[in-house]
């Protein structure tokens, strides 16, 4: 089928639908699960846990600027999953030494950002250009699809085996992707002899240069999105790593109503993201990427409240809160890596992901280490759950003061600094 007449470009999709799912959908939104066992098993205080994702952040931000650029997506995913694997395996025989979690952390984090949202979002983005919010958004189903089998994996094994087995179980299957990722995965189209889209010939903004780093941290738009990206990210974040926290202190106390509370919860925000993927999906493709990304930036911050809300006495409140936050964030990723495709070019992508991933992902693991810090200091979540309100709006509001995006036509370029334009 490679360089036949063919399209491939779906095939790449529904293969990174699988190892997307499975390199960040497993691990990350899952291993939340394990906090209160550490917690438990190793008599670690909450900022102590919660601190290992935020300081292996720090530690690896140089890793996205100074080493994706080089190498290609399969092979980023490989090694990716590799290290995610190591990582897991790590944490299952851990014996309470803070300094081994935090480098099993650091070994996890680089994992991720090799074989996460960034090789990913470049090879659709290579191969699609008018449909690329639709591909992306089935690409990001993945992460909804496998994050929400999840629980269904690591409870049972938990309940039967321990969570040492549970997270062995989690390391193992990344291994699954290795296959996927050799054998059916291909870079970009010109490798097998076709073009985006699968067009006869390749679109305009192939050909175009790649604007340096230094050319991008010039750019007024890029730090707009960085800043509203790592606003809303660093809210969803603290989300997904105090839920379970804030469920326990609004009643759900037992540690078996806690578990099968954490994992309903888990597993409708998962699923739910799927509608939110396909759905902004494919409006971003059919309208400004501005308003649909601002638009979700509202709701992400609206689902703080509905958080705050959840209570043993209301038990449709926690299907109410899962389905939006769900929506929300399935779309919230995504969008980041289509609008930095749309105002700074295709070739320029894995430069600004390259920066901006990292970057995220001190706001995606900082801000819950933020909360953690309030909530030593406060009777309730309220108030540090009013500290991440405060920053989502932060976040919706940075994206609304972008200026206009390029059309499909490629009109209506990037604000770029004016010596970056004289160079393109």
């Amino acid at each position: 089928m490679p360089g036949g007449t063919r399209f491939y470009g779906w095939w790449v999709v529904a293969t990174a639908f699988i190892t997307f799912g499975i390199a960040v959908g497993i691990p990350y939104y899952n291993q939340s699960f394990f906090y209160d066992y550490f917690q438990k098993s190793f008599h670690w205080q909450l900022r102590q846990i919660t601190l290992g994702f935020p300081l292996a952040a720090i530690l690896t931000i140089w890793v996205g600027p100074v080493l994706i650029p080089h190498f290609s997506p399969r092979k980023l995913i490989v090694v990716g999953t590799g290290l995610t694997a190591i990582s897991f395996f790590g944490f299952s025989a851990m014996k309470g030494s803070l300094a081994v979690y935090y480098l099993l952390y650091f070994i996890y984090t680089v994992g991720y950002i090799f074989s996460g949202p960034i090789p990913h979002q470049i090879l659709v983005s290579y191969w699609f250009r008018k449909k690329r919010g639709r591909a992306m958004g089935i690409v990001y189903v993945g992460i909804g699809l496998f994050g929400g089998l999840g629980p269904f994996l690591i409870r049972p094994i938990t309940a039967k085996y321990g969570f040492q087995a549970a997270l062995v179980a989690v390391g193992a299957i990344m291994f699954l992707t290795w296959p996927l990722a050799i054998f059916l995965l291909k870079d970009k189209p010109g490798d097998i002899g076709q073009h985006p889209d699968g067009l006869a010939v390749p679109p305009p903004d192939i050909s175009a240069p790649a604007h340096s780093f230094r050319e991008l941290l010039r750019s007024g738009p890029f730090w707009l999105l960085l800043i509203g990206s790592i606003c809303s990210i660093g809210s969803i974040g603290s989300i997904n790593f105090h839920m379970k926290f804030v469920f326990r202190d609004e009643g759900y106390s037992s540690q078996k109503t806690l578990d099968a509370t954490w994992a309903t919860a888990t597993t409708v925000i998962l699923w739910s993201s799927i509608i939110g993927r396909l759905g902004i999906g494919y409006l971003a493709d059919l309208f400004s990427k501005k308003l649909v990304m601002t638009a979700t930036y509202f709701v992400v911050a609206g689902t703080i409240l509905l958080l705050l809300w959840v209570s043993p006495a209301r038990p449709y409140s926690l299907f109410v809160f899962s389905a939006v936050f769900g929506f929300s964030m399935g779309a919230d990723y995504f969008l980041i890596p289509l609008m930095a495709a749309e105002q700074f070019g295709i070739n320029t992508l894995a430069r600004a992901m390259a920066i901006i991933l990292p970057v995220n992902t001190i706001g995606q693991t900082w801000c819950p280490e933020l909360v953690s810090i309030l909530r030593e200091h406060y009777p309730t979540y309220v108030a540090p759950m009013e500290f991440v309100l405060a920053i989502s709006l932060a976040g919706a509001i940075a994206i609304a003061l972008m200026p206009k995006q390029k059309d499909m036509n490629g009109t209506a370029h990037s604000q770029l600094p004016a010596s970056s334009q004289a160079k393109m």
